[in-house]
């Protein structure tokens, strides 16, 4: 299956961003009230992606330096060195990079332009689905329909 089949199956299009000058206790806010474990960091309200910042960083960030993190900017903790991929991409692609790089977002770009963001329960959700048409599928000839 094709990024893009995921993308235009998810209920919200577009991403949600946050400014690299934002403190991390809006970013907090953010991914709690949306319910989302990470949050893009964006200077141009979307095009671009300047970074990522999950809950995995705010909770390490607590861990070290106690609630003192929350009044920073996001630009201090966010992930830089972004991983992206194309809508063109197999689910199996970006299942095996968000594995070897230990992380579950990633940004979708189209000619220089962030156009969704898959998580990897995005990821597994469809290949769950595949697997039950396969398995319908398989069925069907056994059973001799």
């Amino acid at each position: 299956m094709l990024i893009h089949k995921i993308l235009s199956s998810k209920e919200k299009s577009g991403v949600l961003t946050i400014e690299p000058s934002a403190s991390v206790a809006q970013a907090a806010e953010i991914l709690a009230s949306n319910r989302i474990g990470s949050v893009v960091v964006s200077q141009d309200g979307g095009d671009t992606a300047a970074g990522i910042l999950s809950e995995r960083d705010i909770v390490r960030e607590l861990a070290k330096g106690g609630s003192g993190c929350l009044t920073q900017p996001v630009s201090k903790y966010m992930t830089t060195d972004l991983v992206t991929s194309t809508s063109k991409a197999t689910v199996e692609e970006i299942l095996t990079q968000m594995t070897e790089g230990r992380f579950r977002h990633m940004p979708i770009v189209e000619d220089g332009k962030m156009i969704g963001l898959v998580t990897l329960g995005d990821l597994v959700k469809a290949q769950l689905s595949v697997l039950a048409m396969e398995k319908k599928a398989l069925e069907g000839m056994i059973m001799g329909h």
